[in-house]
C-alpha cells in the first residue's frame, strides 16, 4: 500500500533530526577538551617536576633579585624606623642658641649672662638648658700632658640641661645642687670612652685639680658636643675653675606649634643689643637629613635589585625555550592526541610562572630574613614594608609571562608531524 504525503513527510523529518543529531555529536566528539585550572597546574607543572636541579637553578637567579630588592627597602625602611622613633622621643621642638659673628666687625660675640632668663621667659618656650665653655683640658691624670686632650671639652652646665635634652644617665648620677658646687663630674659617653672610665667613683684631672666622675650620660642625638665633653657644675665651675659666667649654647624647648615664633622671637631676647649676631639652629634637621639619605641611597640599590631581577628573567627564558627543543616529542604527541595551540601556550606559560612564582617566593622569604638578621644586630626595628611584598613578587610574575611567552608560542606552532618525526 503506497504511503501517503503525511508519512513521508514524518519520514524525512525524522531521517533530518537522525542526521542532525549525528553531525552534533560529530561536532562534539571533534572538539577539543577544555582544561580546567587543576589540569593546567598539572601540565603546567610536569616539566619543572622532571627537572628539579635546573629549577632550582633558574629560580634562584629570580630569588637573587627579589630578595636584594626586598631587603634593600627593608634595612632602609628599618634605619628610618629608628630615625623617626628617636624623633619621636627627643622631639622636633628644640632650638639652639649660640653667639654668632658681629655684623661690622666679624669677630666672634657672647651671649650675656642673663640671656638664659630672659629665653625662658618668651611664650612658648617650656624648658631652658645652658652651657658655657671652660678654658681647661680634662685628662686622666696630672701625668699626661695638657695637649693630649682627645678632643674632650670642658662645659659648665645648670642641672636644667638634662630635662631640656631629654638625655639619660646610663651610670651614676646626675649633677644636682649639691654635687654642682663641688669638683664633681658627669662624662659625655664618647669623652668617658676616650678617658678610659668604666664606672662612677673614678677621677679625672680638671685646671689642676682631680674631679670625681658622678655619672656616664647615654647617647644625645640631638647635641653630640655633649657626648664628647665632661660636664661640671655651674657654681663649680665659677668657683674652682675661674669659668667667666657666660653662655656658649642655650638650648631651648617649646611647644611644637610655637616653634616657627619662638625661633624669631628668641635672638631678641637673648641678646637685645645686637639680636643679628645671635645664631639660632635646629638640632633636629640633621637626623631629619639623616633618614631622607637614607631613603636616596635605597633608592639606588633598588635599581640594582631590579637589575638582578631581569637577569633572572632572562635565565627563566632561557630555560623555557632549552626546555621546548627537549620536549618536541612531548609536544608532537600531545598536539596528535587533540590539544589545540593555545592549550600548549597555556602550559608553556604556566611553567614559566610557576618558575618565576617559586623563585619569587624564595626570594621574598630570603630578604625577609636578610632584613632581619641586620634590624637584630644593629638594634633596629624589623620593617618590611608590605607594598615592597606585593611589588616584588607582582614583578616576579610580570617577569615569568614575558619570559614565557615566546617559548610558549614557538611550541605551538610546531608541526605534530615534524615534532614526532623529529624525536
Amino acid at each position: 500500500m503506497p504511503r501517503t504525503r503525511s508519512g513521508a513527510q514524518s519520514g524525512a523529518g525524522a531521517g533530518t533530526g537522525a542526521g542532525a543529531r549525528v553531525r552534533k555529536r560529530a561536532r562534539t566528539a571533534l572538539r577539543p577538551p577544555r582544561l580546567r585550572p587543576r589540569d593546567v597546574l598539572h601540565v603546567g607543572s610536569a616539566g619543572l617536576r622532571s627537572r628539579p636541579v635546573r629549577v632550582v637553578l633558574s629560580a634562584l637567579g629570580i630569588a637573587i633579585g627579589i630578595a636584594t630588592m626586598i631587603a634593600v627597602v627593608g634595612i632602609s625602611s628599618s634605619s628610618q624606623a629608628k630615625l623617626l622613633r628617636e624623633l619621636d622621643r627627643l622631639g622636633t621642638d628644640v632650638l639652639v642658641i649660640t653667639p654668632g659673628q658681629s655684623m661690622f666687625s666679624g669677630q666672634d660675640t657672647r651671649l650675656p649672662a642673663e640671656a638664659p632668663g630672659m629665653v625662658s621667659r618668651v611664650e612658648g618656650v617650656r624648658s631652658v638648658g645652658t652651657t658655657g665653655t671652660v678654658k681647661h683640658s680634662v685628662r686622666r691624670s696630672e701625668h699626661i700632658p695638657k695637649e693630649e686632650t682627645g678632643g674632650i671639652l670642658v662645659q659648665a652646665v645648670r642641672d636644667d640641661l638634662l630635662g631640656t635634652l631629654r638625655a639619660e644617665v646610663a651610670r651614676g648620677t646626675w649633677l644636682n645642687a649639691a654635687t654642682g658646687r663641688y669638683p664633681s663630674v658627669v662624662l659625655g659617653d664618647v669623652a668617658a670612652r676616650r678617658l678610659g672610665i668604666t664606672a662612677p667613683g673614678q677621677q679625672v684631672f680638671i685646671g689642676g685639680r682631680h674631679f670625681t666622675v658622678v655619672g656616664v650620660l647615654g647617647p644625645v642625638p640631638l647635641a653630640p658636643e655633649i657626648e664628647r665633653s665632661a660636664l661640671v657644675g655651674w657654681e663649680a665651675a665659677r668657683g674652682l675653675l675661674g669659668f667667666d659666667g657666660y653662655p656658649t649654647a642655650i638650648y631651648e624647648r617649646s611647644a611644637d606649634e610655637a616653634v616657627a615664633a619662638v625661633r624669631e622671637l628668641v635672638p631678641r631676647a637673648a641678646n637685645p643689643q645686637s639680636p643679628h649676631s645671635v645664631a639660632v639652629t635646629d638640632p633636629s634637621a640633621a637626623l631629619k637629613a639623616k633618614a631622607a639619605t637614607e631613603g636616596a641611597f635605597s633608592t639606588l640599590l633598588l635599581g640594582l635589585g631590579g637589575i638582578a631581577l631581569l637577569v633572572g628573567g632572562v635565565g627563566v627564558a632561557n630555560t623555557m625555550i632549552i626546555s621546548v627543543l627537549e620536549r618536541r616529542h612531548e609536544i608532537g604527541l600531545r598536539r596528535s592526541l587533540g590539544a589545540t595551540k593555545g592549550q600548549v601556550r597555556i602550559q608553556f606559560v604556566t611553567e614559566s610562572l610557576l618558575l618565576s612564582g617559586l623563585g619569587g617566593l624564595a626570594g621574598v622569604a630570603l630578604g625577609a630574613a636578610v632584613t632581619g638578621v641586620y634590624a637584630r644586630t644593629g638594634d633596629l626595628p624589623w620593617v618590611v614594608p608590605p607594598w615592597s611584598v606585593g611589588g616584588g613578587f607582582a614583578a616576579t610574575l610580570a617577569i615569568g609571562t614575558l619570559a614565557g611567552l615566546y617559548p610558549a608560542v614557538r611550541a605551538a606552532r610546531l608541526s605534530p608531524t615534524l615534532a614526532l618525526a623529529a624525536a
